[in-house]
Formats: structure tokens, sequence, C-alpha cells
């Protein structure tokens, strides 16, 4: 695409040098700007827009500054040499304004995409000129960012897979995103603009996909050893494409339930792409509750039976550490432990070859 450009170019002075800039976008997907969804498409004018505008100032001054320096050089016999100079107000005028102008026209627009593309807030169309049929319902789909891969659960078709997101075209999708451990970041460049995934927490984002093919989705925040690997296909289907696709994965062997979660949640890397038949209709909500594991009481229901105390009055009952022993099988951590169960241990001596400090008296 950048061929015959960058020879065009070369053959020009100083040509292999203004090619270097060039030849290292070569290398680059474009995603941003080569959108497939509406959503991201709207998010590519907007930085294109944001761009130019900013490009209003930024040409001018770079060409003023090379005009100055060429005019106003010690060589020269016909500029105006005026030393006593200090003020111009119309100059000052084309000064200020102009980045006022676009500091307000930035602003607008950023206000207006703000509350137009919130993540949280349902679709108002599909693609330019096609609104959101009325009492259409999106395609829910629940996703869990793990240590180190992706889970996508479809809650309506009952099925689940790792490392592989197929979508059907011209169609809302809502995703819920959560994580295992560590907070992470979903994204699909050609989808949506990313949104964090955090552990004990549920964010959303509402998209479409308008374009059949196989995209990129990867994670954009770093979350350990393995998330170079965190890369997954995304594949645009039709309708009944997409329908086929789901009647595959349900003759997929196993189900996904909460014990089958707790091995798939311990850090692998690479992972190559897996469904399951079916899935925990409560496995997503366990997920965001924390309470997967056997004998974990979840936050939510932790969270109400403290509001419930705090609004009758009643203190609220304390949790029996012994009706939740470790999932692990080993001992408890200090925080949960009673001060008959933590017992008393020596002082801690310093390392043979650590400086004495001077004592103060």
């Amino acid at each position: 695409m950048f061929s015959h450009p960058i020879r065009r170019i070369a053959r020009r002075p100083l040509g292999p040098i203004a090619t270097i800039p060039l030849l290292a976008l070569g290398g680059c997907g474009m995603q941003v700007l080569d959108p497939a969804g509406d959503v991201a498409q709207q998010q590519a004018h907007l930085v294109i827009i944001s761009t130019v505008l900013m490009l209003l100032i930024i040409v001018p001054v770079l060409a003023l500054t090379v005009f100055f320096a060429w005019r106003y050089r010690a060589s020269s016999t016909t500029a105006e040499h005026r030393p006593d100079w200090d003020h111009s107000t119309g100059l000052e005028l084309v000064i200020w304004s102009a980045p006022l102008l676009i500091i307000i026209a930035l602003g607008a627009i950023t206000w207006i995409s703000t509350h137009t593309l919130d993540p949280y807030r349902r679709l108002s169309r599909i693609a330019p000129g096609q609104a959101i049929a009325p009492g259409s319902k999106p395609l829910e789909i629940d996703v869990v960012a793990l240590d180190w891969k992706w889970l996508f659960i479809y809650p309506e078709q009952g099925i689940a897979t790792v490392n592989q997101l197929a979508l059907p075209i011209n169609r809302e999708v809502r995703f819920r995103i959560s994580a295992s451990s560590v907070m992470n970041s979903f994204y699909v460049p050609t989808l949506a603009g990313q949104i964090y995934a955090m552990p004990g927490m549920e964010t959303k984002l509402h998209a479409v996909l308008n374009r059949t093919g196989t995209f990129e989705g990867f994670s954009a925040n770093y979350s350990g050893a393995g998330f170079s690997g965190m890369h997954f296909p995304v594949e645009g289907m039709s309708g009944g494409d997409f329908d086929r696709w789901v009647a595959r994965s349900r003759v997929a062997a196993g189900r996904l339930d909460s014990a089958a979660y707790l091995v798939l949640a311990k850090p692998s890397e690479d992972v190559p792409a897996r469904r399951w038949a079916s899935v925990d209709p409560m496995l997503f909500d366990h997920i965001v509750n924390m309470c997967v594991a056997p004998g974990q009481s979840c936050t939510n229901a932790t969270m109400r039976m403290d509001m419930t105390a705090r609004t009758s009055g009643v203190a609220p009952v304390p949790i029996d550490d012994s009706a939740h022993p470790a999932t692990d099988g080993g001992a408890k951590g200090a925080l949960l432990r009673s001060p008959q169960e933590k017992g008393a241990s020596p002082r801690q001596s310093a390392p043979a070859n650590a400086p004495t400090l001077p004592s103060h008296t």
C-alpha cells in the first residue's frame, strides 16, 4: 500500500531520510482507523477530527518558525530591523483567539461524544442511517480476564469459549466484563474502545460489528508474565453462520462449572482456543462476587447483610471462619486467624551482615 509513494519520495533529495517514518508506519495494522463496527467508526472520526483541529495550530507554527528563521537570518539585507518593537494588538488576537476557538470546538465535540459513545449506554443505531429496531435485544456476552487468557460466556446460548470470540454482524452486543485476579483491559480496536476488567467489579461495553472477517482482540493492560499471549481472534459472522457456530459449540465436550473454572483460572500462557457445550448460568455472577470456590462468601451477600444490619440498627453477625475453610487445604491467612491461633514468636534478628545503626540516648 505504501510501496509506490515511498518509491517516489525516495527519488527526491533527502528522500531516503524521509522514508524512514513511512517505513515504520508500514508495519502498523492501522486497526483504529480501519474499523469494522459503527462505534469504532465514530471513534475513528473523533481521532481524525481532533488531529485536524490541532494541525490548524501546529502546521502554521512550524511553517512560521521556518519562515522567521529564514527571513530574519543574520545575512539578510532586506529584513527590517526594529529593536524597539514590543507589541501588536492584531498579532495578539490571532495568537490567542485561534487556540481558544480550537479548544472550544474540541470541548464541544468531547462533551457530545462522551455521552453518545458512553460504553454503558445502549446503542441508538447499528450503522449510519440504520436505527436499532424497537424491542430488539442485544446479544449478551460475559467476559472474564484470566491469567493469561480470555473467557467468553454466552448466557443466552449456554456455551463458553476461551480465546475465541464470535459475533453476528449488525446486531448490538452487550459485554459484561470482569477479571479473576489482577486488573486487565479488554480491547478489540476494530469494534470499540478498550474497557478495563477488574476483579470484584463489573464493567460494560455496548458495540456492534458491521463486517464479516477475522479481527484481533487483546489485553491492553500489562497483567504479568503471560500478558503478551493474551490475544484472541474475533470472528465476524452472518446471522446464519453464527447460529451454526453455536450449534457446533453445543456438541463440544465438557461443562464449565465452578470446579472446571477453578482449574481454568490457574495461571497458564499461550492457551489455545477451547469451547464448552454448557456453562453454569450463575458462574459469571459468582466470579464478579468472588465466591466461585466452595465456602467463600459472596461480596454482594456480605454487603447486603451489612446494609440490613445498619438500617435495622442490629450489629452485624460476625463471620465464623471455621465455616469457611481454606479452599486450597492450607492454613488460613494471618488476617483470618484469631489471636490464639497466631501465637507468639521471638523478635526477628537482623541479618548478620546488616550495618549497625548508631543508638540514640
